[in-house]
């Protein structure tokens, strides 16, 4: 079984608790205005290589024990979840965690097989308004927030993530709407916030037009969450 592979980070401490390693696959089905990666969006990229599972582990196992865990992300990592779930069950056996970085795009329910060997998922809401996540993604959120509902109730659920893109969308409103829906999840599950600050480095010249919030403004959104009883929630 092969995937195509954009690169490893041998140890990472922002994708996941602990230190990591970080595994990114090639392609997305969605198409983020303020995307950082885009070199992972199109099917090819001339710096990615095609690996297999077992030469995935072999890099991977070189950072052992010096690693808590894995985290696969891309592009979007569930447009290849045989593969993940294939990286996860050579991983348990070494004693390390199992996470997934998503847009949430892809129903996780689908693959009981591989949520069985996967710790956690950090879960991308790019937006809770429908109109402004197709705008923002060119793709509606239904999944999205449906995944984010299943993954709770599974206690799967171990990141929300939210980039926060001044002049894309409304960050207040975004952020009130995301309170109100995940607050009744947060009752279920202990996951943690993550706000992420927007900023036009690396990302496509068409779209590097947005202002970065201020912050303050992130600060402000943040304490917002924290006052609905978030206690871990990272700006």
């Amino acid at each position: 079984m092969k995937a195509t592979v954009v690169k490893i980070i041998p140890f990472s401490c922002v994708d996941g608790p602990g230190n990591r390693t970080a595994i990114f696959l090639q392609g997305c089905n969605i198409n983020c205005k303020y995307c950082h990666n885009p070199e992972t969006r199109g099917p090819k990229n001339p710096e990615a290589t095609e690996m297999t599972v077992e030469e995935v582990m072999e890099r991977v196992k070189k950072q052992v024990p010096f690693i808590r865990g894995i985290t696969v992300s891309g592009g979007e990592c569930m447009l290849h979840p045989e593969f993940v779930q294939a990286i996860f069950e050579q991983a348990k056996p070494l004693g390390l965690t199992t996470l997934i970085d998503s847009n949430g795009t892809i129903p996780f329910e689908k693959y009981p097989e591989l949520m069985a060997v996967t710790d956690g998922v950090m879960l991308d809401i790019k937006a809770m308004n429908r109109e402004d996540h197709i705008k923002i993604t060119d793709h509606d959120n239904d999944t999205v927030l449906a995944n984010a509902k299943y993954l709770a109730e599974c206690g799967k659920l171990y990141e929300v993530r939210s980039v926060i893109v001044p002049g894309l969308y409304n960050g207040d409103k975004n952020a009130d709407a995301l309170i109100e829906f995940l607050e009744p999840l947060h009752q279920l599950s202990d996951f943690r916030i993550k706000l992420i600050t927007y900023r036009p480095n690396g990302v496509r010249e068409e779209y590097a037009i947005y202002k970065q919030p201020s912050k303050v403004f992130m600060q402000r959104l943040g304490e917002r969450f924290r006052e609905h009883g978030f206690e871990v929630v990272i700006v």
